[in-house]
């Protein structure tokens, strides 16, 4: 296991080097990103810059978390459009204004980290926060589209500038569509493309670079006419980056003028839910990827946030957000401790003046491609595919919250949406108002302490988005490492979002050595095979299986296997194998267990769901597995078809460095498999005769050993009869040869 590194000015001294290293690459992705989004959001380009470089330097000393970047992200776009949009008076001094709102929204932030309501967060309903941020998405694709078009639309309606972009696609110009349409391609294939000069760069910082041949080509310095297909077009400085030449010309000071108006406060309430919301949900999201397997201090987290963001707003900054894209590649790049936020902070601060002349050539569009795609990827159909995959229900919540949202206003949006969702328990627990908040306040609900140290939660009435806080206060009292019990079968209704938490708490409980068990929800049914759904218990319900479980059933009974339909929340040993270490695991369920008894080599199938990407932006998968335990140890290897698991597969080799392995003697094994690891000699001595035969012969699988156990699974699908029935086959036939080279 990795030794965590030391925390402090320790961190500092013994990490600097990998801490500075991994702050280069995302100081290069947060450059273009921060302009980009001030841009988006109608402030000044540099207000970008400003945020980042506080969130950099200023979050780093007062933080919760260990390994996330600080800065503006997406979230912000929409709020500061917001602010501006109700506080222009004409003056001049909307974005003043907005700013004021900017720095008591951060006072407020840091209030509520002091006074440890940082869980607070966890109240909202999940399904109308994604379709708050997929409202997002659509605004910022709504205005960037024209930015990268070359077009304009004067319509306050976002629907409107939707529209505007499809009737003024004529009327496009050519010149700047040319640039952005790069852009967008290079967005697209960066990372498909094989070639190393292209890897030196991440790709928003290429969607720069690549743009700037194209403005001295048609020449963007000077106001001039370009003719194409015999119609002529208008270029010039207005389509470049305007920024000061001096950093200092950039600062911009709050004016707290509109503090007693309604505008005023609903801006700053919008940025104070917004920003709070997204920032605890990312730093969650960070944990789980976070090689050391630390935990943010939430409350801290907040109050830090809280103060940066005031900090920003004094200088003309946005507000502070934990942004996941950069925390990402801060950790893929090997970042260890919170100084690899500020060195990246500080870099952005160099960079931007040693390149603010070459900024300065970089035409609008590009930055704005870089939203449009953003904007697309939080509102794709990929989404609203997630969300109907967790219940039709979860579909109708975030449907409403994104239209409401779009035709008034993020708060009224989230508060709309968060009363559609209550109505809704209300009518699926089919009680009256008083009975259900009773049954969601005054349930009855214990914890209960054992002899031995275990703990008992039994959990009564509603659990929904509204007892979140009734839980997390239950769940405080009890010490990590204990085991734990979790009862749900006296509850009437269990929304996604109380699902979200206790597997939440599930998952860190076990990180502690404690066992967690979720039980009695077998009698409820929901809409959608997701294991977080909502979920309805009905009276005398009979629990049915399947026809595929009931196959499985017989295949049990027929050959002295075991099996369990139930979700089964022991995972923790599939995180061992690198496939697993960045994709979270779920649930597992459907687990077939047996023994090849005169191996002695214990097997199980199960039903696996894991999620690929992060936060907001994850995707589910589905797929059945076969792990067997092996008595010796073997070589650390990947063994795999190149395509046969579609885009997840391709991404094995950059996340586990591992490299590929080579057998000169058999060339159309080589052909046929791609072997990755690092122990070259001991991975070759593993592979003989026998094995590459073996593997020849058969069915391709994706292969994986982690040195004690062997993961093997086909495609990205779960598996029929007949398949696991073959799996078994292969399983047996494999193991014989291993106990054979003994």
């Amino acid at each position: 296991m990795e030794i965590t590194p030391k925390k402090g000015f320790k961190g500092l001294v013994e990490n600097w080097q990998s801490d500075l290293i991994a702050a280069v690459s995302v100081s290069l992705i947060a450059l273009p990103l921060s302009l980009g989004i001030a841009l988006a959001a109608g402030a000044p380009a540099m207000s970008g810059i400003l945020s980042a470089i506080v969130g950099g330097v200023v979050t780093t000393l007062y933080r919760g978390g260990h390994i996330s970047v600080n800065g503006p992200a997406k979230g912000v776009i929409a709020v500061i459009l917001l602010g501006i949009a109700l506080m222009d008076d004409g003056s001049g001094q909307a974005f003043n204004y907005v700013l004021a709102a900017v720095v008591v929204s951060g006072a407020i932030q840091v209030v509520l980290g002091l006074l440890k309501l940082g869980r607070l967060a966890d109240i909202f309903h999940s399904s109308v926060i994604h379709g708050i941020l997929a409202a997002i998405g659509i605004i910022i694709f709504a205005k960037q589209i024209h930015v990268a078009l070359g077009t304009h639309s004067d319509s306050p309606s976002i629907i409107q500038n939707l529209v505007d972009a499809v009737l003024f696609l004529p009327q496009a110009n050519p010149f700047v569509v040319i640039i952005a349409l790069t852009g967008l391609l290079l967005l697209l294939f960066h990372s498909k493309i094989s070639y190393k000069f292209f890897h030196i760069l991440p790709a928003p910082m290429w969607v720069i670079a690549l743009s700037i041949p194209f403005v001295y080509i048609f020449n963007f310095f000077d106001q001039n006419t370009l003719s194409f297909f015999g119609k002529a077009y208008e270029v010039g400085p207005h389509l470049l980056l305007d920024i000061p030449d001096n950093i200092m010309d950039s600062i911009m000071h709050p004016n707290f003028g509109k503090i007693n108006t309604i505008e005023f406060w609903t801006t700053v309430v919008s940025i104070l839910i917004i920003t709070s919301i997204e920032s605890l949900a990312i730093a969650k999201a960070v944990d789980k990827i976070d090689p050391y397997k630390r935990k943010t201090d939430l409350n801290k987290d907040l109050t830090g946030i809280g103060l940066s963001t005031i900090a920003a707003g004094m200088i003309g900054g946005l507000p502070i957000i934990a942004v996941i894209i950069r925390s990402t590649v801060n950790i893929h790049n090997g970042a260890k401790t919170k100084w690899s936020n500020m060195y990246q902070g500080l870099l952005l601060l160099l960079f931007i003046v040693v390149l603010s002349p070459i900024m300065r050539q970089v035409p609008l569009c590009a930055f704005a491609i870089l939203l449009v795609y953003t904007g697309f990827k939080l509102a794709s159909p990929a989404v609203f595919k997630q969300i109907y995959n967790q219940g039709i229900e979860q579909l109708i919540f975030f449907v409403g919250t994104m239209v409401l949202t779009l035709y008034t206003n993020l708060l009224i949006g989230l508060l709309g949406g968060l009363l559609l969702a209550m109505v809704s328990h209300m009518l699926l627990a089919k009680v009256s108002i008083p009975q259900f908040f009773k049954m969601v306040y005054r349930s009855g609900s214990d914890l209960i302490k054992n002899p031995d140290g275990s703990y008992d939660i039994k959990v009564k009435g509603i659990a929904n988005f509204l007892g979140i806080l009734k839980i997390d206060k239950m769940v405080s009292q009890i010490p990590s490492g204990a085991d734990v019990n979790i009862d749900l079968s006296e509850t009437r209704l269990v929304g996604i979002t109380y699902m979200d938490y206790i597997v939440d708490y599930l998952k860190t409980q076990k990180n502690t050595g404690g066992k967690v068990i979720i039980k009695g929800l077998d009698s409820h049914v929901s809409s959608s095979t997701y294991n977080r759904a909502l979920k309805i218990a009905l009276n005398n319900q009979v629990v049915k299986l399947s026809s595929r479980q009931n196959r499985l059933q017989n295949l049990a009974n027929e050959n002295d296997y075991q099996y369990a339909n139930q979700v089964d929340w022991n995972t923790l040993y599939l995180k061992k194998f690198h496939f697993f270490e960045i994709r979270p695991i779920e649930r597992k369920s459907n687990c077939l267990k047996g023994t090849f008894k005169d191996l002695d080599v214990p097997w199980e199938i199960a039903d696996v769901t894991f999620s690929e990407g992060a936060a907001f932006t994850a995707e589910t998968f589905n797929t059945t597995l076969m792990v067997l335990k092996l008595p010796k140890k073997i070589p650390v290897f990947t063994m795999e078809k190149e395509g046969v698991l579609d885009k997840i597969v391709d991404r094995v080799r950059s996340y586990t460095g591992y490299k590929d392995v080579d057998f000169e003697m058999y060339p159309e094994f080589s052909k046929k498999f791609l072997i990755l690891g690092n122990n070259e000699s001991e991975i070759k001595s593993f592979f003989t005769d026998e094995i590459i035969r073996f593997f020849e012969s058969h069915q391709i699988y994706h292969l994986e050993s982690n040195g004690e156990a062997l993961v093997i699974f086909d495609k990205i699908k779960l598996a029929r009869t007949d398949e696991t029935i073959a799996f078994i086959d292969y399983g047996k036939e494999l193991a014989t040869i291993l106990d054979i080279m003994d």
